[in-house]
């Protein structure tokens, strides 16, 4: 009898252990739900509108979209315009914006519905309303330090940073001309990034952290 309880009591734990195996997917900490920053939007519309966006969706400049550096395509984030109160939501789709200090990149449509149009730019809150359907399960994220019209130029500084840093690649963003962005290091937390990314400014004065997806245009 005795032995018999024991070997319920086993299946019970292995069973167990199967459900905890069975996990749903990790949400990044900066995709769930509530999570917000404060910082300048602007806004982007030709050349790029009609090109495809960099999850490979083709980009409508009159479509609630927005390019952001780090947040997972497919994340739903509501803006807000401190400075009047106005709200959009908007989904990402998009990878920018490439200027230091300002946190996101509005489709045309998004920055008419809070107004931003005119001044171009605009101090917002931008706050986590929904996560993204599918999550890669590795997340990795890079250093952007310089971003080029001229292929050569791009290189030139991609190979100086592999030569330093071993790790460093050319992402093409569409537009007319493209634009070259050279990417550094292969990290696996933003963390880890923004480390980099101090070290990195110190060499070439801008540095970026941003998302590596696997989806590319």
């Amino acid at each position: 009898m005795r032995n018999r309880t024991l070997a319920i009591l086993l299946a019970a734990v292995v069973a167990c252990g199967g459900c905890a195996r069975r996990k749903k997917p990790r949400v990044p900490v900066a995709a769930r739900v509530g999570h917000t920053e404060t910082g300048v939007a602007s806004w982007y519309g030709e050349p790029y509108h009609g090109r495809r966006a960099a999850n490979g969706e083709v980009y409508d400049m009159e479509k609630p979209t927005a390019a952001h550096r780090t947040l997972p395509f497919g994340t739903w984030v509501r803006v807000g315009n401190l400075t009047n109160g106005k709200l959009v939501v908007v989904r990402i789709t998009d990878r920018g914006p490439f200027v230091g200090g300002r946190i996101i990149d509005l489709s045309r449509a998004a920055a008419r519905a809070i107004d931003m149009i005119g001044p171009g730019t605009a101090k917002v809150r931008v706050t986590v309303t929904r996560p993204p359907e599918n999550v890669p399960e590795a997340e990795l994220f890079a250093v952007q330090v310089g971003a080029f019209r001229e292929r050569s130029r791009a290189d030139q500084l991609r190979r100086r940073m592999e030569a330093r840093h071993q790790t460093a690649r050319l992402v093409r963003r569409e537009g007319s001309p493209p634009m070259w962005r050279v990417l550094v290091g292969r990290e696996a937390t933003i963390e880890a990034a923004e480390r980099l990314a101090e070290r990195l400014r110190r060499e070439t004065g801008a540095a970026l952290v941003v998302r590596l997806d696997q989806v590319q245009p």
